[in-house]
């Protein structure tokens, strides 16, 4: 072979075997990629052109695909939209999905690696491909009580069995009807995309799991249980002045409420949500002791949940004044409702925190069992002795402290008020994490716009009384 010839060979050779790497990075490496690029319509049809799985509460579907005809065989339908949108999301051609329609969307669509069995089974038989369904924990009375009880105002409600984990109510306010976007009228949908991403109320925001706020005098739970931890009982002396000043500082902590002296046992500023007890008591157990127990709650982690969640926040590397601010749930600490609904229910669980879940099984089309998500422990952030004095503070709290407003005939209820300042130019938040030992029910209700006065905004006035309503809900 000449020369020329031979060089000619060795770039055929080259490019041939640069053009089998490509094509193997393509089949291979970038698929899953390519398939999940919003900009593939190819996978978006052939997504449409199947039958998906339901969503179900009970035995009643709440998202199901029906039969369209024409360029899409199918579209997705939600029963009672504006109720189960916190929780089912939207399914869309042109803006994906959220809810468990993301979390669940291999499943749904009978593409996770548990059903490659009956892909090759509808492919070899000729059958039409079909999903899987998701069975889920929700009552449908505590999930309507959520969103009626929430009313107009921005704000959540979350409600979880915290023996099991089970996910019983799940409400984000302003709710949206998700039909609106997932309808097969793409310039429909366009519009309505529009509209509800340009409102001001931003009802496409997921305000109990995947936004984080000032927890406020909620997040005192966590430093009390720091103490407790440290050797301290519910009796144990604190120093409460009128005013706490800030350490290197010219600002000073006050109290919003009357902490019933100068001196209080740590039931007593619980019971009063007495900031400069509590924000003394962070000064004196340290920075580092807040933020174990913080991220023993799950604070600084991804949360487990099946669903889309934001990660909480307690910050690192703080002085004593930002400690002593941190210790009442203010400066940089930031937590979403499923977060300090997490920390209540590990309490009332004797110190025992379970997986939180909202699918209980995940089944095929033949009813066979894919999934199943069953109790599960995945923490123990505070002893059980520990968990059980929090508890009788909780309990007081009710009785006898800032959270009257929670309590309900018959019952026995734990709980704890907050009332979280953001910025001057903003109303604070409010909120309410409380518990009842029968049923094992644990619940966060958070407020964080209401068209009222700022000096009426608090949690025992504006979210306490939703907590009620989720609670009477589902005795």
């Amino acid at each position: 072979m000449n020369s020329p010839i031979r060089k000619v060979a060795v770039f055929v050779a080259i490019m041939m075997a640069a053009l089998l790497l490509n094509l193997t990075q393509i089949s291979i490496i970038q698929t899953p990629s390519l398939n999940a690029d919003p900009r593939n319509r190819r996978v978006r049809d052939a997504e449409f052109a199947e039958q998906r799985g339901a969503i179900l509460v009970g035995n009643t579907p709440i998202a199901m695909s029906v039969e369209a005809g024409g360029r899409f065989p199918f579209v997705r339908e939600y029963s009672d939209g504006d109720l189960w949108s916190s929780v089912t999301g939207w399914y869309s051609y042109d803006y994906a999905q959220s809810g468990l329609e993301s979390s669940y969307n291999e499943e749904l669509a009978g593409t996770s690696s548990s059903q490659a069995a009956d892909r090759i089974l509808d492919l070899l038989s000729g059958r039409q491909p079909q999903g899987a369904n998701l069975s889920t924990s929700l009552d449908p009375a505590a999930q309507a009580a959520g969103v009626q009880s929430l009313g107009d105002n921005l704000g959540a409600a979350i409600a979880m069995d915290y023996e099991t984990g089970e996910i019983l109510a799940l409400v984000s306010t302003p709710t949206y009807d998700p039909n609106r976007l997932s309808t097969v009228d793409l310039d429909a949908a366009r519009d309505a995309w529009a509209e509800l991403i340009d409102a001001p109320d931003e009802p496409l925001k997921g305000r109990g799991t995947r936004e984080v706020y000032p927890p406020g005098s909620t997040f005192k739970l966590v430093t009390a249980a720091a103490a407790l931890e440290d050797g301290m009982v519910p009796s144990t002396p604190l120093d409460a002045p009128v005013s706490l000043p800030l350490p290197n500082s010219t600002r000073s902590i006050g109290n919003s409420t009357n902490c019933g002296g100068t001196t209080v046992s740590l039931e007593q500023a619980l019971m009063t949500s007495c900031n400069t007890a509590f924000a003394q008591l962070g000064m004196d157990l340290g920075a580092d002791e807040l933020q174990a127990m913080a991220e023993a709650f799950g604070f600084n982690q991804d949360p487990t949940i099946d669903i889309g969640a934001a990660v909480s926040r307690f910050p690192e590397d703080i002085d004593e004044a930002q400690t002593a601010l941190s210790a009442i749930g203010q400066y940089e600490v930031a937590a979403s409702p499923l977060q300090m609904l997490l920390v209540t229910a590990a309490i009332a669980n004797d110190g025992v925190l379970m997986n939180p879940h909202i699918v209980d099984t995940v089944t095929g089309p033949d009813l066979t069992v894919l999934e199943a998500h069953g109790p599960e422990e995945i923490a123990r952030p505070i002893s059980a002795s520990s968990a059980r004095l929090l508890q009788q503070m909780m309990v007081a709290v009710v009785e006898d402290g800032t959270g009257t407003p929670a309590q309900i005939d018959g019952m026995v209820i734990g709980g704890k008020t907050g009332t979280a300042q953001s910025a001057e130019d903003r109303p604070p938040y409010a909120w309410f994490v409380g518990y009842a030992e029968d049923p094992t029910v644990a619940i966060v209700a958070f407020v964080e716009n209401a068209d009222v006065a700022r000096d009426d905004i608090s949690g025992g006035r504006l979210a306490a009384p939703i907590f009620k309503s989720v609670m009477e809900a589902l005795r």
